[in-house]
């Protein structure tokens, strides 16, 4: 089949499947099943495991080995990016993230805290988190090379939606086969089996996406060593270019500072709910915990569309304090809530400002761009920044629950992230001023 042509619908469309696919992984894995299976393999009330020579608090671990994916992929993107670049096939790469992320989705199947195991079952972990971050580099790529400028905003918005649908479908389907058995036990391997499935859809429904989607135009160069640092001197020169523009200098520094907390709280919701509510039992947990994150799904769609109205209405930056001050009020309701009711009124809470301020803060973000045709190299700069903030928040949040014994007390810290992003914000010029 040749090629289609920049902008046909066919060619869009397959891009836009993408998201059917991968999007299985955040919902399932990332954010839901997963850290409800992790969490019930500790059945005793000590919640400890030993890992690479040290004994660690089992959420501790599991957001320490998050950390270090998330440092790995903020390392590497730039590399992945500038490689892509040069050599044109930038299918493959996309293909070869795709089935390592597949192939760690699977593997978790056969996840255990045994000391025997428990290395290969984090590394099966790491492997469904590099492999869906880092398909996403070159998926992302794609969007200018087969879409044009008036074609991106709607085509974007469509992957996201059918990215949605698909995820909610799948984990719905998961959900049914782990509450319609009747022991915990049995539970535990449908849960088993939902990690396969994920894998299977991710690998299964990608293929339609890698037939279409063209290869990349191949340059016939060898990859060198300039070449694979190009992307870090892409960013040093947005860098440069940064400190000329006080707006946008002023604004990243807020967005790096409430970005790590509200992107620490969306990792570790599940895992926070599942040991520090009072459940009453464990068939009681799975459920209420299950209910919580479709409540989220739902009342983030409702947010999304609040938060795209308030910012018309109000401005990017006066909503996005607004919404700062929901998080960080949320801090501190967290750290006082113990029953089952008051984790679902903080799922809707958390519902209605996750999808909206990670799309503001995006759009924000690109509103204050300077008149320039190297977009990508500027949203790369934005991406390691957030993927930075990731790493920083998560390994706070460990750290403060190693040492502290309670999750508590970590969330209670991210209230001072917000607070500093608020402060931040209020420091936004409102026209953009060149240094």
């Amino acid at each position: 089949m040749g090629e289609l042509k920049k902008g046909s619908k066919k060619l869009l469309n397959a891009w836009a499947f993408y998201d059917w696919a991968n999007s299985v992984y955040t919902l399932t894995i990332a954010s839901s099943i997963f850290p409800i299976f992790y969490s019930a393999l500790f059945i005793s009330e000590v919640k400890k495991v030993t890992a690479f020579g040290y004994e660690f608090k089992s959420t501790a671990l599991i957001t320490f080995v998050t950390a270090f994916t998330f440092l790995v992929v903020a390392i590497i993107s730039p590399i992945l990016s500038g490689i892509a670049d040069y050599v044109g096939n930038k299918k493959n790469f996309m293909k070869f993230f795709c089935y390592v992320g597949s192939a760690g989705c699977i593997g978790l199947y056969w996840f255990s805290i045994e000391p025997d195991r428990i290395h290969l079952s984090l590394l099966f972990y790491f492997m469904g988190l590099i492999g869906y971050w880092g398909s996403l580099v070159y998926y992302n790529s794609y969007l200018p090379d087969i879409a044009y400028e008036e074609q991106q905003d709607s085509i974007s918005a469509k992957g996201f939606s059918m990215g949605y649908i698909g995820s909610v479908l799948l984990l719905v389907v998961n959900l049914a086969m782990v509450m319609t058995q009747d022991t915990g036990e049995d539970k535990m391997q449908m849960m088993r089996y939902s990690f396969i499935t994920v894998g299977v859809w991710w690998a299964l429904f990608s293929q339609y996406t890698f037939y279409i989607l063209p290869k990349g135009t191949s340059s016939g160069h060898r990859v060198t060593k300039s070449v694979i640092f190009n992307g870090f001197k892409e960013l040093k020169g947005v860098w440069n270019q940064l400190k000329q523009n006080l707006r946008l200098k002023r604004y990243l520094y807020a967005f790096f500072v409430f970005s790590m907390a509200v992107q620490t709280i969306m990792l570790v919701a599940v895992y926070f709910g599942e040991e520090e509510i009072a459940w009453g039992s464990d068939e009681a947990k799975t459920t209420g915990l299950i209910v919580s994150i479709l409540v989220i799904q739902l009342v983030a769609i409702l947010g999304a569309i609040l938060t795209s109205r308030a910012s018309a209405k109000f401005g990017n930056i006066q909503t996005l304090i607004a919404v700062n001050f929901i998080w960080m009020s949320l801090c501190f309701y967290a750290y006082f809530m113990e029953t089952p009711l008051e984790f679902y009124i903080a799922a809707s809470l958390v519902g209605l400002v996750m999808g909206g301020i990670q799309s503001l803060a995006r759009s924000t973000y690109s509103k204050f761009l300077p008149e320039t045709e190297d977009t990508t190299s500027y949203f790369s700069f934005f991406d390691v920044a957030e993927k930075i903030g990731i790493v920083i928040g998560m390994l706070i949040y460990g750290f403060i629950d190693q040492i502290t014994g309670s999750m508590r007390n970590s969330i209670l810290f991210l209230f001072v992230f917000f607070l500093l992003g608020i402060i931040m914000l209020f420091r936004v010029p409102k026209a953009e001023i060149q240094n």
